[in-house]
């Protein structure tokens, strides 16, 4: 069976589709093969970035390792019986067709609480979630005093993930290995900065996740979008001489897929 990656948070703008693409050519330029689903069905974000990637390697006749993304299935809702979910059977063929070939499917959730965001954290083996460096995303996780000092309770999104963990457990399948992302640091050291990562070291230790570092706020991911390329793209396609910034976002990347712990993966970028 794959291993599926699934990044969530139920708040937009934390990086989320980000962070899926480069896990995800991360892990087929490291030779796997990898199934990739957006789950936003609205906006697409992963969709697009991986349709730009096809459409710009094949103008620039490049030959980069990609991950295979697929749109969730139909399915005939005359056909489905009474206490069968269309959202569910859909993104369960999916899944079904990417374990075909790949060793790991990225699923990307939308930023909003669905029925399609939760059957996906009930299938993750490893759950990823980017959040902004601000009290304001790490509300989803935890409620806290005005001092931002006390943690008074686990939040939503924490209940969600909580009540997929109680789903697997049911079906008698392994733990999911959380991970919570510090996404799109800033480069100021703030007080506030300083008190968000003691909240999350605590909170961590309360509610059972793992903490890893993200990106940091940098221009070159808003750049690459358009040509669906990521940061281990720029050598192949021209750039010979990378930034600093580039080379610093290169050791993110690189930190982020060993903090993943991801089984026979190598890092080798």
């Amino acid at each position: 069976m794959a291993q599926i990656i699934v990044v969530g948070n139920e708040k937009g703008g934390a990086g989320k589709s980000t962070v899926s693409m480069h896990i995800a050519t991360a892990l087929a330029r490291l030779g796997h093969s990898v199934g990739a689903i957006d789950l936003d069905l609205r906006q697409r974000s992963l969709g697009r970035y991986i349709e730009n990637r096809y459409r710009h390697l094949e103008k620039i006749g490049a030959d980069l390792a990609s991950p295979r993304l697929l749109d969730l299935p139909e399915v005939d809702r005359e056909a489905l019986g009474e206490n069968e979910n269309e959202y569910d059977q859909r993104i369960g063929r999916a899944v079904s067709i990417l374990e075909r070939d790949c060793e790991f499917i990225v699923i990307d959730c939308p930023g909003a609480h669905t029925r399609l965001a939760q059957v996906a954290h009930s299938l993750a083996d490893t759950l990823v979630t980017p959040l902004n460096d601000s009290f304001v995303d790490f509300d989803l996780l935890a409620r806290i005093d005005n001092d931002g000092e006390k943690i008074l309770g686990p939040s939503v999104y924490s209940e969600m993930v909580w009540g997929a963990r109680q789903l697997r457990g049911q079906a008698g399948l392994p733990a999911i290995d959380w991970i919570v992302l510090r996404n799109r640091l800033g480069a100021q050291h703030m007080i506030n900065k300083v008190k968000v990562e003691k909240a999350l070291t605590q909170l961590a230790k309360r509610i059972g996740f793992r903490t890893a570092p993200g990106f940091s706020e940098r221009v070159v991911f808003r750049e690459l979008f358009p040509r669906g390329l990521t940061l281990l793209d720029l050598r192949d396609v021209g750039v010979r001489q990378l930034s600093i910034s580039n080379v610093a976002a290169r050791q993110e990347l690189r930190d982020l897929i060993k903090a993943l712990q991801l089984p026979g993966v190598e890092v080798k970028f």
